[in-house]
């Protein structure tokens, strides 16, 4: 039920859960919270007219890994339906919870998705030893980005757990007071 759904766990969860199945450089793990920091800068730079729950639905995307974890796509292919099914579901709950419709409008759906796919390429090049070839073949040709943006994301570094989490707890309650 979403009642039961507290930002605190979903922060706490989501900074200790490893994209790339842990194999990123770095002294520290690279964060699904991290990551999903990441998807609300990049959105939020191509869509600077978005209203505060479209941002707060781009850095909830992946909020769902804080009960499931992070399995890489083909992964939950071959697990079949049920388990994207179910993912869908507790989106949907996650979503009740935070006062953003269960179901986005597809523009709004259709820019997280490049903005996650712009975000996995840098992740790719920069951390997960991908070529740049590799990272377009799988990602695409990440678009045009504001420069501050460009710059950081050249500039990946995993951050410790509690970084992660303190900055995502951060950024949900900027995005929450003003939605």
């Amino acid at each position: 039920a979403p009642v039961d759904i507290e930002i605190e766990d979903i922060a706490h969860g989501l900074a200790r859960v490893a994209r790339w199945n842990g194999q990123t450089v770095g002294a520290h793990a690279f964060s699904v919270a991290q990551h999903a920091l990441i998807v609300e800068d990049v959105a939020f730079a191509r869509n600077a007219d978005w209203p505060r729950q479209w941002r707060l639905a781009a850095l909830l995307h992946d909020a769902p890994e804080y009960v499931v974890g992070d399995l890489i796509s083909p992964f939950k292919t071959a697990i079949g339906l049920d388990y994207k099914a179910f993912e869908l579901r507790l989106l949907a709950v996650i979503h009740a919870r935070f006062g953003i419709p269960a179901e986005l409008p597809s523009s709004v759906q259709s820019a997280i998705k490049a903005a996650d796919r712009i975000a996995a390429y840098f992740e790719a090049t920069r951390l997960a030893g991908f070529s740049t070839e590799e990272a377009t073949i799988y990602f695409g040709d990440p678009e045009e980005l504001p420069a501050p943006v460009a710059a950081a994301l050249g500039a990946l570094q995993p951050w410790p757990a509690s970084r992660a989490q303190a900055e995502f707890l951060e950024r949900f309650q900027e995005l929450i007071e003003h939605s």
